[in-house]
């Protein structure tokens, strides 16, 4: 129950950031939500995993070959995205079509996938919300101009193995299906409403430095801090 309101506090907060903010008046209205999105959430809808510089090490998961991981592409045909590439490591970067702080994050994304793509590392985007279909998910990949592997996950097999609660949050995983991090992207948003002009900390680009180079991730669980991944239909 709790999740559902701060989803919906979260909601509606953001869209009277996006679409009111200019005004004074939408400026306020904008406060006063966001004050009630805290104070219901705590953690400002963002239930992530604090910040640690632990491994995941029991939380680790290994879903392939023993126990494939079937997601779906676009024309909803099943994709394990474990066996469907020969990267050494895959990044999956759970997004929404709709999340404010998500697609405020698609010019790093595609920084990132830039950077990495040659270097034998499979970047997804995993689309979680079962409510956005192919249709809206392409749009949205061409809005943005992602050129990342999709991935709907309407039945959050991924979300669940990675035990993610966010958008956006990645997960980096070695082909053999060991989880080396997981958490936000960098530290630009800090909290709800609570926004950097700049990252201190690219938490996702140091752990793949780290994995690239043969050294353990540091900080390998971090807060992510957007929208909430409603639960499963």
């Amino acid at each position: 129950m709790l999740s559902t309101v701060c989803s919906l506090a979260f909601s509606i907060a953001v869209r009277f950031q996006c679409v009111l903010s200019e005004s004074a008046r939408g400026l306020a209205y904008f406060k006063t939500w966001s004050i009630m999105a805290y104070l219901l959430c705590v953690t400002g809808c963002s239930p992530g995993q604090a910040d640690g510089s632990k491994t995941p090490g029991g939380n680790q998961i290994q879903i392939t070959p023993a126990s494939p991981l079937h997601l779906l592409d676009l024309a909803g045909q099943e994709i394990d995205p474990f066996a469907s590439s020969d990267a050494k490591w895959l990044v999956f970067i759970f997004v929404s079509v709709d999340c404010p702080i998500s697609n405020r994050y698609a010019p790093e994304i595609r920084r990132l996938h830039a950077k990495f793509a040659g270097r034998g590392v499979k970047f997804w985007l995993v689309y979680p919300n079962a409510d956005e279909f192919s249709e809206a998910i392409a749009k949205h990949i061409k809005e943005y101009q992602y050129e990342c592997g999709i991935l709907r996950d309407p039945k959050h097999r991924l979300v669940k193995a990675a035990k993610v609660r966010v958008t956006p949050e990645a997960a980096l995983f070695e082909h053999t299906g060991g989880m080396l991090y997981r958490g936000r992207i960098d530290n630009r948003v800090a909290d709800f409403g609570r926004e950097r002009p700049a990252p201190t900390e690219r938490n996702l680009e140091d752990a793949l430095e780290a994995a690239l180079a043969g050294k353990p991730v540091p900080h390998a669980i971090t807060k992510a801090v957007g929208c909430y991944i409603p639960k499963e239909p």
